[in-house]
């Protein structure tokens, strides 16, 4: 049983809105109140997902506790309050950008998969060999692999916007990619690396002229600026519910009705049929059509009143506060030594982007952590800008409503600190010559990890751990600029890494390997490897447990994931060379 859905968008009732007070708006944030390593946690990695008001945690522990069952199919009462409370998410949802038709917002788990909904049901119903889709030089992978899939599925061929040397993307190039073969134009809102605000009025309007469709990606707009469907003309508009204040697993797909009605459901199931025999299936209508299976349920009122929070305040005075912000932290960042902004558009949303000469982004987010300042650092799911600018990684501070001008000087005392102590660039060019390996420090990995266990259980606390992790990357032996090629490359690290191996000489099946790395850290993480493997046996490394050996140091809770998967495929570069020595053909190294 379905519910009787209202097609019109009938327009909640909003609070007037409220003075804008950055410091009450941070009060309503619990979590903005924990301590880091004993310091205020000072978090900009909005970017990457926006802490949730206690308005969020509250609607979301309130459906669990007295509203909790299976939507549309129950005649019973919970049944059809938890149907409201779904139905009434989506009534905010349209109104907050503007959609005509309550039919034309639909339920996803995040952006990634609103663009994944697009790509895979738009490309079916409507591409054919030698189409062609248009995305930009600014995009996530999340708006640029769906794309290359769909033109793998279909022929057809995918084209990119460039973009100049302050990170703005260049139209007049886009102009003249516009064709008729163009079927597509996928771009992004708001750049998640480099802030570049993209006007995408004009794209939509320049696309239509040549008769293409558009996909806005919205994610990192809609917490910042009023997004409207309608003005905007886009035929498709995405965004997750974690980057506006609300939860996570929760995300918005927007389209066109009549684009809707003519796309085949992405996925399929129950819910978004109408009727099923072995024989046939006919669908339901829109949305349901495009949402298979108990949905988010409790993800979807969280978002309803993420946006009903939001909605109190002028997002106009929003943008201002942030904008603010943004400069703010423009002019107390660039006068620090070796400290560069990448992507200087005119139009920015409120991020910034930057590298420091002599220091990794690695390095950079792991000490600003030290300090209780949470960044991003990496190549934000954006390899291909970080290409265009000749560099592996940035470090991001990305801003939202409740940060302020004291989180900004936070973030600069800190890097004074960071910038000031530099160690030399870790991949100075090194000279050619005989390499020199290290030497076996005990007889057997187990021995050498034992040695290693005792030093770290002695230095207690995760900050002394990680000074003596430095101390070891400054000890390594160089490596030769000759053995810094494509091949040596380790690839899973977001710093950069060489790795090279050979048989030690005068043994069966010794290892002996040279490694560095652009971050000290990861230095360090090699130093780590180097005693414990260097000059021993193919056999006693493969029977190594190296995982445990990481989890007794606790390497496991304070690496993040991607530094963990970098350890991991150095250790599997070593591994898989021990097994093609005659001791270790045999092993296994799963």
């Amino acid at each position: 049983m379905h519910s009787n859905l209202d097609k019109s968008v009938q327009s909640t009732r909003r609070p007037q809105a409220q003075a804008f007070d950055p410091r009450a708006v941070r009060a309503q944030f619990p979590i903005l109140q924990t301590r880091v390593f004993g310091k205020p946690l000072v978090y900009l990695d909005n970017g990457a997902t926006t802490q949730k008001p206690s308005a969020v945690i509250d609607a979301e522990r309130q459906y669990y506790e007295s509203t909790n069952a299976n939507i549309h199919r129950g005649v019973y009462q919970l049944s059809q309050a938890a149907t409201r409370a779904y139905d009434a998410a989506r009534t905010r949802v349209a109104s907050f950008i503007n959609a005509a038709d309550l039919r034309e917002v639909i339920f996803t788990r995040g952006t990634t998969e609103s663009i994944n909904l697009v790509s895979h049901s738009y490309a079916r119903a409507f591409l054919d060999e030698g189409d062609e889709i248009i995305i930009s030089a600014l995009e996530h992978h999340s708006n640029i692999v769906p794309w290359q899939i769909a033109c793998q599925m279909t022929g057809a061929v995918l084209r990119v916007i460039p973009m100049n040397d302050h990170g703005e993307l260049d139209l007049d190039q886009y102009a003249k990619l516009l064709n008729p073969r163009t079927r597509l134009v996928a771009v992004t809102h708001l750049s998640n690396s480099l802030g570049t605000i993209v006007d995408a009025k004009k794209v939509i309007a320049m696309a239509h002229d040549a008769g293409a469709k558009v996909l806005i990606d919205g994610a990192q707009w809609v917490a910042h600026l009023p997004t409207d469907v309608q003005d905007l003309d886009a035929d498709f508009y995405v965004f997750s519910g974690h980057k506006i204040f609300g939860p996570t697993g929760i995300g918005v797909f927007y389209g066109k009705l009549d684009l809707l009605e003519k796309m085949p459901p992405y996925q399929s199931g129950g819910d978004m049929i109408e009727s099923v025999t072995f024989e046939r299936t006919t669908y339901a209508g829109l949305p349901n059509k495009f949402e298979a299976g108990t949905p988010n349920i409790a993800g979807a009122v969280g978002l309803g009143a993420a946006i009903e929070w939001l909605s109190q305040y002028d997002l106009h005075a929003v943008a201002r506060h942030e904008h603010d912000l943004l400069e703010y932290a423009t002019a107390k960042l660039q006068p620090l030594p070796g400290l560069k902004i990448i992507g200087v558009a005119k139009n920015k949303g409120s991020l910034i982007s930057f590298i420091v000469k002599g220091l990794s982004s690695l390095d950079i987010g792991t000490r600003l952590d030290a300090d209780g300042i949470a960044v991003r650092t990496g190549h934000h799911c954006c390899q291909p800008v970080m290409d265009r600018f000749g560099i592996p990684s940035t470090t991001r501070a990305s801003f939202a409503l409740y940060n302020t001008r004291d989180d900004v000087d936070a973030l600069v005392e800190s890097l004074k600190r960071i910038t000031s102590t530099a160690r030399p660039q870790p991949l100075a060019a090194s000279q050619s010559g005989k390499l020199a390996f290290p030497e076996p420090v005990a007889s057997s990995p187990d021995e050498a990890a034992q040695l290693l266990e005792e030093n770290f259980e002695l230095l207690g606390d995760w900050e002394s751990r990680y000074s003596y992790i430095l101390d070891l990357g400054a000890k390594l032996l160089p490596l030769p600029d000759e053995y810094r090629t494509e091949e040596n490359r380790v690839k899973g690290c977001q710093s950069i890494v060489y790795l090279t191996t050979r048989k030690r000489p005068g043994t069966r099946d010794g290892v002996d390997f040279l490694a560095d790395s652009d971050a000290d850290l990861v230095r360090g993480l090699i130093a780590i490897l180097q005693h414990l493997f260097a000059g021993q046996t193919a056999k006693q490394i493969l029977a190594f447990d190296i995982a445990g050996f990481f989890r007794k140091i606790e390497l496991d809770k304070n690496l993040a994931m991607t530094r963990r998967n970098g350890l991991a495929g150095m250790v599997e570069r070593i591994r898989n060379f021990a097994t093609q020595l005659p001791a270790g053909s045999s092993q296994s190294h799963g």
